[in-house]
């Protein structure tokens, strides 16, 4: 594995950055995820896209250009051998504020800092995708528009680790986060569906959802091609209690089942028709990209 930091590769083992990096001391950069489907990245330029608008919301001059980093992004995917046909993989690209001195203050701070990372990556064991995951609501909630919006792919995850560790500790995959008006907002790594009357819906930015690259895939492609109506509204818990369906998306979890909330099955506790059915023309699509 070779690591790309400012321009350079490295070994695992060799891949350093300073103890002073702002992105290590205060969680101050931004983040993406990306998927190799068949020695390609999938969905490049939307990745691009929002990496730009969350560094912009942050100030954070990330030292490079769309047209740069999307190079930087491709040319450590060849690097790695993970350019070919058939071959595939997963991409952490991550954008710190830089080497600084100790204090919160991004003034000291004299350039970005730009690490890229290849490697495979199965987020969930493929008895989730057969079966289902189950999911808890969790008392931890999503932090306010009007403090950090959460449409900026921070390196801050404490909020979605703290959730992370209540599902963990109840027995559960995953735990569904609500903002601060008891809205549904997301799951702590990936965004939430249901299906209700045979319609796809999932909750509104200004919910608390991240604005996911896969999300927005599953939506305008995937359930377009498959004629299936879409919905971005509010929801609470009872909508999710009360579901046909649910599935969540990310880059990394793909297109996974839910098949039970709180306890509560969800439709007759097996994965749902119309949710194989988005699943496998996901998969479809993203292998013949």
């Amino acid at each position: 594995m070779k690591i790309y930091i400012d321009g350079n590769f490295y070994d695992r083992q060799d891949a350093r950055i300073s103890v002073f990096d702002h992105g290590l001391l205060y969680g101050d950069g931004v983040f993406e995820g990306l998927r190799i489907y068949n020695g390609r990245v999938f969905l490049l330029e939307e990745h691009m896209d929002r990496l730009f608008r969350s560094a912009k919301a942050i100030m954070l001059d990330t030292g490079l250009s769309k047209n740069q980093m999307s190079d930087a992004v491709k040319e450590t995917v060849r690097v790695n051998g993970r350019d070919k046909p058939g071959k595939s993989g997963y991409i952490r690209l991550v954008v710190t504020r830089g080497e600084g001195q100790l204090g919160i203050d991004p003034g000291s701070c004299e350039k970005a800092s730009v690490i890229i990372i290849t490697e495979d990556l199965k987020l969930y064991p493929q008895k989730y995708y057969d079966e289902g995951v189950k999911l808890v609501t969790s008392s931890v909630r999503r932090n306010r528009m009007d403090s950090l919006d959460p449409r900026i792919k921070s390196l801050n995850y404490l909020n979605n680790i703290m959730a992370k560790l209540e599902a963990k500790n109840s027995g559960a995959v995953e735990a569904v986060v609500l903002n601060d008006r008891g809205y549904v907002a997301e799951c702590t790594a990936d965004n939430i569906f249901i299906i209700k009357d045979g319609v796809v819906m999932t909750p509104l930015g200004t919910d608390g959802a991240l604005k996911g690259i896969t999300r927005g895939f599953v939506c305008s492609e995937v359930c377009s091609g498959l004629e299936l109506g879409v919905e971005e509204r509010s929801m609470a818990l009872y909508d999710l209690y009360n579901a046909d369906e649910c599935f969540l998306t990310g880059s990394g979890a793909e297109v996974v089942p839910a098949v039970s909330i709180d306890g509560r099955l969800i439709g007759d506790g097996k994965p749902g028709k119309i949710t194989i059915q988005i699943a496998k023309e996901f998969n479809r699509m993203v292998n013949s990209f």
